[in-house]
């Protein structure tokens, strides 16, 4: 009879432990909000709710976007330039893949070179998204 009782705790006790870790939201889980190979945040499973970190990134490349718009309507040639900041963020024009000439100091965001922003938005020649860091 003793035994039985053993058995069935530790059977217990095994549903709880698989339960825990399973449903458990701090292992990451599979409904949660994860970065994609570019840095930008995107739902993994279906999420109950948007963190403020995901909306915080959201506003910011929305203003990138629309930094870039701007100067799309202005006319600037698009090749390997900053085209200003945004927030804490610079946002910069690369080629895809990078070439030299992205790297050519000139044609970085100084803002982020002297820590005036502590992160940036890299774009394409189209405004698509290259990379955030």
């Amino acid at each position: 009879m003793k035994k039985e009782w053993i058995i069935w705790i530790i059977i217990l006790i095994i549903i709880f432990l698989v339960a825990f870790l399973r449903f458990n939201p701090l292992n990451g889980g599979e409904d949660n909000w994860i970065k994609d190979s570019r840095g930008v945040y995107v739902k993994h499973g279906n999420p109950a709710q948007t963190p403020d970190y995901v909306l915080t990134q959201e506003n910011i490349i929305n203003k990138a976007t629309e930094l870039y718009n701007n100067k799309k309507a202005e006319g600037m040639a698009f090749s390997s330039q900053c085209l200003g900041s945004v927030e804490d963020y610079a946002v910069d024009i690369v080629h895809v893949p990078r070439t030299n000439e992205d790297d050519v100091i000139e044609n970085q965001c100084s803002d982020y070179r002297v820590g005036k922003v502590s992160h940036f938005i890299e774009l394409d020649k189209n405004g698509d998204i290259v990379r955030i860091v």
